[in-house]
């Protein structure tokens, strides 16, 4: 896990937070802090709905079934600790008046990073912190599968999306206890750089900065410095005249590596078993990928946010599929049988569910390694991933390491597939557990002959 300062086990146990990829905070005190300031922030500087607030207020209220669940949802919530209170001692958010109100303050600004005296951190996906509780309940989990709703989050989304690629959200990259650029922020992004290599570099070393010298270090805006890139000597492409050599498509922590998968299967369940064709939008290609197998991988918020070939070949197909954007497994919520508490591990825990059913990029490429054939990537948007960006066209050519799109906004995982007979055989430190991310464009796996 990828933790915001020191190391995790300082934090007293009460206070942990266990959340894979380190998009809300390993301490939750950081989240609880934050969450307090929004509500406090929006109380005191009360003001109209933007338009696209106003149009989703006026379809809860306007369709009884969502009426229904935006009022069940925060009722479900338990009211006992941690859920009662935010440290600064205010209600946490407790109906969908509630959340309007502080969602409509949120999108005011970037994600910002938090140091205060007890604890350090950042909350990369500001709004699955707003959701983060009544999306657990059973109403919450039947609201953020509608398909009218993920209608509406979309265009919320995308509305938050322009500010954060206008120059007003560049104002978090500043060196203040608030700002990317603070010593613990610098401090912490490396830490994830550096560690595939155990080497300490400077920010400056690995990423490309437009003026190091200038206001937020030349970054035109916060989507500017989250999709910002790597020097190319930083990340050199593996074996890039071998074609059985397979290189990452993202720098990424490792998820889950599963063979032999279904076609179809429950992915909705505790094990999430790989359901292919859901997965890969009931395509007509994704039959090709029966019994085959799924590498799937996770991105931090510290991380690196471009895609790239894990081969050589041409692009088959391409396209993005929409789905939910805040949509979690009832398994890890109240809607588990036998359970009273909701996961505290989030949505970041549900990777192979949100395969089949967030909003995702679907990239075909028929390898010029004739022993892989066709094979797929699959760049899967999380919490406030509104955009999945393909970068590349159907019928293109790719080298093994160029580039094929980005994520934008939030938290994100994708996965490779490869067909039944192709016999994938992983570097030995490529698996679940692996405490570091696997470099993008490093020797990932090998084919076998």
């Amino acid at each position: 896990m990828v933790h915001q300062h020191g190391d995790h086990h300082d934090i007293p146990a009460e206070h942990r937070k266990h959340k894979p990829g380190a998009w809300l905070p390993a301490d939750h005190r950081t989240q609880k802090e934050w969450l307090g300031q929004q509500i406090e922030q929006a109380q005191q500087n009360k003001k109209e709905l933007v338009p696209v607030l106003k149009d989703f207020k006026a379809f809860i209220e306007g369709n009884p079934r969502i009426y229904m669940y935006f009022n069940s949802m925060f009722e479900e919530v338990p009211r006992r600790d941690p859920y009662n209170k935010d440290p600064t001692g205010h209600r946490q958010i407790r109906d969908y008046h509630h959340m309007l109100e502080v969602l409509n303050h949120t999108f005011t600004t970037a994600p910002y990073w938090t140091d205060s005296a007890a604890h350090v951190g950042m909350v990369g996906v500001p709004m699955c912190a707003i959701f983060d509780y009544p999306m657990g309940t059973p109403s919450g989990y039947a609201a953020f599968l509608d398909p009218e709703v993920n209608v509406h989050l979309k265009k919320i989304l995308n509305e938050w999306g322009k500010f954060l690629m206008s120059p007003k959200s560049a104002e978090v990259l500043g060196e203040s206890n608030q700002g990317w650029f603070s010593e613990h922020g610098k401090k912490d992004m490396m830490e994830v750089a550096n560690a595939p290599y155990g080497t300490s570099h400077a920010f400056e070393d690995f990423f490309v900065v437009p003026d190091p010298k200038a206001k937020h270090r030349g970054y035109k805006s916060w989507d500017d410095f989250f999709t910002r890139q790597f020097k190319e000597e930083v990340r050199p492409v593996a074996s890039p005249d071998d074609d059985n050599v397979i290189a990452n498509a993202c720098e990424s922590k490792v998820f889950n590596v599963e063979r032999n998968v279904k076609l179809r299967d429950k992915f909705w369940i505790k094990g999430q078993p790989y359901s292919i064709k859901d997965m890969l939008a009931e395509d007509p290609l994704a039959d090709e990928f029966g019994g085959g197998t799924v590498y799937q991988a996770f991105l931090s918020a510290l991380s690196y946010h471009r895609w790239h070939a894990p081969l050589s070949g041409t692009i088959k197909k391409a396209f993005v599929q929409d789905g939910t954007y805040f949509s979690e497994p009832l398994f890890e919520g109240l809607g588990n049988p036998g359970t009273s508490e909701i996961d505290k591990g989030g949505i970041t825990t549900g990777q192979g569910y949100l395969s089949a059913l967030a909003t995702r990029a679907v990239i075909f490429i028929e390898a010029d390694n004739p022993a892989i054939g066709l094979m797929a990537f699959i760049g899967i948007g999380m919490d406030e991933v509104s955009t999945c960006e393909i970068t590349v066209k159907e019928g293109q050519h790719v080298k093994k390491g160029e580039q094929t799109g980005m994520f934008h906004f939030g938290g994100s995982s994708h996965c490779l597939l490869f067909r039944k007979h192709v016999n994938v055989e992983f570097q030995s430190d490529v698996k679940p557990g692996r405490d570091a991310n696997v470099p993008v464009r490093s020797h990932l796996a090998t084919i076998k002959q």
